[in-house]
């Protein structure tokens, strides 16, 4: 049975009222939970970024279900400091908890003044990163000198089983690079066959683990009430790799993204003002070969959706799938 939950985007609302919509998607029906680990909010108008690792321990805390989150060590964190986070979430909710780690984006990692490397130096960086944390959560005192450096550090609480670190990737390329490092893969909705390759690359090069699909939902009354929020909240799905890997600041997405183009913002975003037919669309991309979908409704107004998914759209979803 394919895993439905929901992503919980710390860049639109504020970590208080995320914290409510978490618990309403557990009563929704929701598997679980994932939500996103930004400095900055991805566009001027989302307006918020908070700090996601205090949110999670409330989150789990309040919830019964798993969370996990997609993370970028090496720049911004030191990976030992993420180990002792990891550590600490798994020792207090055992089996619950996750984390996707990725290379980053310069939005949220060039704030420390580090030149931002290259795609190459990045993966490089987060083999490194991998590598320390997966010995800091095997109990091991750590001495590193690669692309990140290390000394004498050890993680002292510690859970009885590390929790499992997926790989995110967005290019065929990357997802089969990560093969064999990582626990799973996660990923964002892209057109079918991109997402095909994905997941192919994955596989194909020896990946285990769950396959994790994120998907961009936007659920209105009608149609255009639902593009409505889309095109003010997440004009930024135009932008994808290598540009939005290299921007700095949200006002650099909302430039390059002011007069956006509507087929092209309904590819990046489903957008539907019907359940049934939203989950059909998101039920042919879970086909493809994942074993996780996350639904990210791109509104701030998130009641609704959680409403529309409790009656109708995840009964809807679990029947397409």
């Amino acid at each position: 049975m394919v895993f439905i939950g929901y992503h919980a985007s710390h860049e639109q609302l504020p970590p208080s009222t995320l914290l409510r919509c978490v618990t309403g998607a557990e009563r929704a029906g929701f598997d679980g939970a994932m939500c996103s680990d930004h400095l900055a909010p991805w566009g001027v108008r989302q307006g918020e970024s908070g700090f996601a690792w205090s949110w999670l321990g409330a989150a789990l805390a309040r919830t019964s279900f798993p969370i996990g989150v997609v993370n970028a060590p090496g720049q911004r964190y030191h990976p030992v400091i993420i180990a002792q986070a990891i550590a600490t979430l798994e020792e207090m909710f055992p089996g619950r908890f996750w984390a996707a780690l990725g290379s980053g984006e310069a939005m949220n990692e060039h704030i420390t003044g580090d030149p931002w490397p290259p795609k190459s130096e990045r993966n490089a960086r987060l083999e490194d990163s991998l590598t320390i944390i997966r010995r800091l959560l095997a109990g091991e005192e750590v001495d590193f000198d690669g692309t990140v450096r290390v000394h004498r550090a050890r993680v002292w609480s510690r859970p009885e089983t590390p929790p499992p670190l997926l790989g995110t990737a967005v290019s065929s390329e990357t997802a089969g690079w990560l093969a064999g490092k990582v626990d799973g893969l996660a990923t964002v909705a892209q057109p079918v066959e991109a997402l095909r390759k994905v997941v192919g690359a994955y596989r194909d090069a020896g990946g285990t683990g769950p396959c994790v699909l994120q998907v961009h939902v936007s659920l209105g009354e009608t149609d255009a009430e639902a593009f409505a929020v889309t095109r003010d909240q997440w004009r930024n799905g135009l932008i994808g790799p290598p540009r939005a890997w290299d921007f700095e600041q949200p006002e650099d997405f909302d430039a390059a993204t002011a007069d956006p183009d509507e087929k092209q913002l309904r590819e990046a975003v489903l957008v539907d003002h019907d359940p049934t037919a939203l989950a059909e669309r998101i039920a042919e991309r879970v086909a493809l070969g994942f074993d996780r979908v996350f639904l990210h409704h791109v509104g701030k107004e998130q009641q609704p959706f959680l409403d529309a998914a409790g009656s109708a759209l995840l009964p809807a979803l679990r029947a397409a799938l």
